[in-house]
């Protein structure tokens, strides 16, 4: 460890070590933060249920994304190209194609 590395003790909660399930992640921006919606969209409900919010600097995104790539890179590496059905250029999608979002509350 050099110099600029620094120890970091990090505590797990119990509640959040159970973690929650997300297939679907919906990112907004301005020019101060990002907005990361995580939701689940399963077959039967209505619209996607919205399960964590995390709001991140554009720093901490960007390193975000390049943990992603690497960990990705890692992965295939190890088990194979991860195939993406219909993939489209730099992974975007049409948020339309998915209606509307938000529901009514029981």
């Amino acid at each position: 460890m050099d110099d600029n590395e620094k120890k970091m003790n990090l505590e797990l909660r119990p509640e959040i070590a159970r973690g929650s399930y997300s297939n679907l992640a919906i990112i907004t921006h301005s020019h101060s933060e990002f907005v990361i919606d995580f939701a689940t969209m399963l077959p039967g409900l209505p619209s996607p249920s919205i399960s964590n919010r995390i709001l991140m600097t554009p720093e901490h995104v960007k390193r975000l994304y390049n943990a992603l790539g690497d960990n990705i890179s890692k992965y295939e590496a190890q088990f194979g190209r991860i195939e993406v059905p219909g993939e489209q250029p730099k992974g975007t999608f049409n948020l339309a194609d998915f209606g509307p979002i938000g529901g009514t509350k029981s």
